[in-house]
């Protein structure tokens, strides 16, 4: 079975699009960007690209790429741009795929669809990416809940930031759901200091044991 993914997160600015440059480097995985809002800085596409060191023709091109770092729904409607959910299919790779929400699950792509609705649709298990610092609790234990409630298989938790073993523990053990490790704030994040953090602090065989 070909390893397939969708991170996502608890809030925006996380370090998710970090955790995913990780991911998909480790598992050598073609990455997917299906909606980037905000082209003014380095996309999360790049990012990946630059940290994961995943190459080009890994990297499956964004199906809208919109100018405002809005909530999606927001940026298109700024951009006169219609998304049609239609349009966010599974792409046709040969490989493992590692595919990036934006913001939290319940973020609006359009004003009658979440993110999460398209997740449901995918049935691809999810990686939450979720902080260690004060507050992740209860956005945790809420976002779990939200995927539950709608069926969507997930992999793990994947914590970020300082080692927080309370707060991890009690997040695991309220909601039933495995932590995958955590990935440490890194003073310097590059290709080479990302790699080896992962190697580290994540047992890649563990994200085999739940993939679609």
């Amino acid at each position: 079975m070909i390893p397939r993914f969708v991170v996502s997160g608890t809030d925006t600015g996380i370090g998710k699009t970090v955790f995913s440059a990780a991911l998909a480097g480790a598992l050598n995985a073609y990455y997917w960007k299906p909606v980037q809002s905000g082209l003014d800085d380095e996309t999360d596409s790049e990012a990946v690209a630059r940290l994961g060191g995943v190459l080009p023709e890994r990297i499956v091109p964004e199906a809208y790429r919109l100018s405002t770092p809005a909530s999606p729904h927001l940026s298109a409607r700024l951009d006169s741009v219609a998304i049609d959910p239609g349009r966010l299919v599974l792409p046709d790779i040969d490989g493992p795929l590692v595919i990036e929400g934006a913001g939290g699950l319940l973020v609006p792509l359009t004003e009658e669809l979440l993110f999460a609705d398209i997740f449901a649709r995918w049935r691809i298990p999810v990686v939450l990416c979720a902080r260690t610092s004060l507050g992740t609790i209860n956005h945790t234990l809420l976002s779990l809940e939200a995927l539950k409630h709608r069926g969507i298989p997930i992999s793990g938790i994947a914590f970020i930031g300082d080692e927080n073993h309370e707060t991890q523990r009690i997040i695991v053990d309220m909601s039933g759901v495995r932590s995958l490790g955590r990935l440490p704030r890194l003073p310097v994040i590059d290709a080479v200091t990302l790699c080896q953090a992962f190697r580290d602090h994540f047992d890649l065989a563990s994200f085999a044991e739940m993939s679609a």
